[in-house]
């Protein structure tokens, strides 16, 4: 991922490893594929998304928007995608402001973002004439209504473009995804960047069965997508810095990326957050990319609205874990507890009810708002 300036936005006072222009991270060919991050807001003034590109723009926005005007990164963009790089723009982002109140919405959204960043056309293109590849989703607020009506409805649009056109989702590794599980299930994607941080299934945890999920995600691509080319990308914070937790070093991120790929055939390759980190991090991402060209790595395969959907039926691949409380009811079946992890075919009783979790589940209240309502079953 290319835009937040991680690095820069840790590191403060050193300013000569900042954030660079995105066409400085085109130079060479350790990496494929940049995720411009972020569109943080969906609809902002004028009805307009918004985006926020950290130290690389902040000119004023169109008249009667809160869309900045960035067409000086559109030459940038340009070089990178006449070096074979694909170019995207990611949607969402940890601190995003997004979500439809409805499917129309979301329909009238992938419109949106076809004129604004793809090949329909705008007096706002952020870009100018810069056409970007694709469109992934880094949805990590809000709920779940629109997501599959908008991949929908973009992919229509872009089957009928002149190129080659990627949609792909950057879900946390809890499986199911809290905000685009539906979406996921539904829709086909082209590849998805797992966040393998910031939570229990974490590349820190690779070595705990009960914790690593990366086999859960690979019976994902190969039972549920409708896309059965779908390739799941390791997704890895490229310094100590760039997430809360889940940093490995490049020697153990190695390891993982070896013993995965040999072990499941829906590996892709491996996503970094980000671009400034990695290289202010000894290049952690030359690092990376030695490791997927010494045995070579799979690559995503763009899919088109005519394939056929997929079961629903998923396996549980991870290990169950034994959850304890202090209270006990309907035949020694613990209470629900907000601090306690459970996992798929633990039950417990809320409100009189027994519940029990259908996978890894954590805060969700049996039969709540959003999560609650998918995670556990009434029995």
């Amino acid at each position: 991922y290319w835009g937040q300036d991680s690095y820069g936005i840790a590191n403060p006072n050193d300013t000569v490893d900042w954030q660079q222009p995105i066409s400085y991270y085109c130079n060479d060919d350790t990496i494929d594929t940049i995720p411009i991050a972020s569109l943080n807001k969906f609809f902002g003034t004028g009805g307009l998304p918004s985006i926020n590109l950290g130290n690389s723009c902040s000119n004023t926005a169109f008249n009667g928007t809160s869309m900045p005007n960035c067409t000086a990164l559109g030459a940038d963009i340009e070089a990178c995608q006449a070096a074979g790089k694909i170019v995207t723009i990611s949607l969402g982002g940890a601190d995003g402001t997004v979500g439809f109140l409805n499917d129309s919405q979301a329909e009238a959204f992938a419109q949106t973002v076809w004129d604004l960043f793809l090949e329909g056309s705008s007096a706002d293109r952020p870009f100018g004439s810069a056409v970007l590849d694709g469109v992934d989703l880094d949805i990590e607020s809000g709920n779940q209504t629109g997501y599959a009506t908008f991949v929908t409805s973009l992919r229509a649009l872009m089957d009928k473009g002149s190129k080659q056109y990627y949609i792909t989702a950057a879900p946390q590794c809890p499986y199911p995804d809290t905000f685009m599980s539906t979406a996921l299930s539904t829709v086909a994607f082209d590849a998805v960047y797992v966040q393998f941080y910031n939570n229990y299934c974490d590349l820190t945890n690779y070595s705990n069965p009960k914790a690593w999920d990366f086999g859960t995600w690979d019976n994902w691509a190969k039972t549920v997508s409708p896309n059965p080319d779908v390739k799941v990308y390791l997704g890895a914070p490229a310094s100590p810095s760039a997430a809360t937790y889940g940093y490995v070093n490049a020697s153990t991120l190695a390891t993982i990326i070896q013993q995965t790929r040999g072990q499941y055939s829906s590996f892709g390759g491996v996503m970094l957050w980000d671009a400034s980190t990695a290289y202010a991090n000894s290049r952690y991402d030359v690092a990376v990319k030695n490791v997927l060209t010494a045995g070579g790595t799979a690559t995503a395969t763009p899919m088109s609205t005519g394939t056929s959907a997929a079961t629903t039926t998923t396996a549980n691949t991870t290990a169950r874990a034994t959850a304890t409380a202090t209270s006990t009811v309907c035949f020694g079946v613990s209470a629900w507890s907000r601090t306690i992890a459970y996992w798929g075919g633990d039950q417990v009783t809320y409100n009189g009810q027994l519940w029990s979790a259908k996978w890894w589940t954590y805060d969700d209240v049996p039969g709540g708002e959003f999560t609650g309502n998918i995670s556990w079953t009434p029995r």
